[in-house]
């Protein structure tokens, strides 16, 4: 076979890093080849996760353009034209054959120069309402994987393909049993159990919400799974007793997801494509404090298919008793919610991918 060569440029968030990482190892364990360079940013966390990976990174000048008055935005356009003349020579130095973007500030500058030299392109979008980094690159990219229907508002109808976004194949462990993940986390395996995930950091604004309704969960007989965020532990760990688990970050996720009945998430799109393989009921509380209010935008992609509760963070205090008491009470609401989101679920989404950038090269 052919040997393949892929650049792979996306970082920023963990949003765009993780899908990167995902089509790097499966591109990598189809073809059993080490020919696979990452592009970042300088000074973003891919600089940092993707090598953790085992994977090469070039860095590249470049930053997002601030909506506030800055002296950042100043060096815009330098950092612009460095980034691309950049590009131009990791390119030439490195020849690859496909260069793939999953979004962030690298792969701008990156795909731009990719197309600008006619080498095949292909971006993976994982938002319902995507960045302005991918629209632009829209325009003259070969192929566009996405993960939600109706992106045809965003982009060019005939390069679409709709492939679902890369999940974790740990997360597809079905061997483990809701009574195996219980157990794991010391909680009684007959008792319902809510799992309440805010990212890697936290969610301050879920935090405050879970520290007020302790005695509302206990009421309902649900034992808790919080994971707090590594910022917040030392604030919230003082309610971890009995049936409160409380943790900063949960690096067992099948297991976690194993032992939920319900779950409380953010709304980010990996956590979305996860979420919807792991099908239990669930309420999504989006971040608002991200680029175009994505997340918002992704809940309601799953709330119009009547695969999930959503509340924004302004409607917790008056409405989360009665919205998510329904998640507790309706098991016909639980049951249907269930299904849609396995019907919403692709599993497959990273090959699915990589038979895209096959065909593209």
């Amino acid at each position: 076979m052919k040997p393949y060569k892929l650049i792979v440029s996306g970082g920023g968030t963990g949003g765009h890093i993780y899908p990167a990482l995902a089509i790097a190892e499966a591109f990598k364990a189809q073809f059993t080849t080490e020919d696979i360079l990452f592009v970042g940013a300088k000074g973003k966390m891919e600089m940092e996760k993707v090598p953790k990976a085992g994977f090469e990174i070039k860095g590249i000048w470049i930053s997002g353009f601030q909506r506030s008055l800055s002296f950042q935005n100043i060096l815009f356009p330098l950092k612009i034209f460095v980034s691309l003349i950049q590009s131009f020579f990791i390119i030439k130095k490195f020849k690859p054959t496909v260069v793939v973007g999953t979004g962030g500030f690298a792969s701008g500058p990156l795909l731009q120069m990719a197309q600008w030299l006619n080498l095949p392109t292909l971006i993976q979008e994982q938002n319902s309402y995507p960045g302005i980094t991918n629209r632009i690159l829209s325009k003259k990219v070969d192929k566009i994987c996405v993960a939600y229907e109706g992106m045809e508002r965003y982009f060019p109808q005939s390069k679409i393909r709709l492939t679902g976004n890369p999940i974790r194949p740990i997360m597809l462990n079905d061997s483990i049993t809701p009574a195996i993940g219980k157990s794991f986390f010391g909680l009684n395996p007959e008792k319902k159990t809510l799992v309440v995930i805010g990212g890697s950091l936290g969610a301050k604004r879920i935090n405050e919400l879970v520290a007020t309704q302790i005695e509302f969960f206990k009421s309902h007989s649900l034992q808790v799974i919080w994971q707090c965020g590594a910022l917040y532990f030392e604030k919230y760990k003082k309610f971890a007793q009995g049936d409160i688990v409380v943790r900063p970050f949960v690096y067992e996720m099948e297991q976690l997801y194993a032992a939920s009945d319900l779950i409380i998430s953010r709304a980010g799109a990996g956590s979305i494509s996860e979420l919807s393989c792991v099908g239990k009921p669930l309420l999504l509380i989006p971040s608002p404090n991200v680029t175009a209010n994505h997340q918002f935008h992704n809940a309601q992609a799953l709330v119009k298919k009547s695969a999930a509760l959503l509340l924004e963070e302004k409607e917790l205090d008056s409405k989360f008793q009665e919205v998510f008491g329904t998640l507790i009470t309706n098991q016909s609401l639980s049951g249907d919610m269930q299904r849609e989101l396995k019907a919403l679920a692709r599993p497959n989404a990273v090959q699915d991918i990589i038979e895209e950038i096959i065909d593209l090269v």
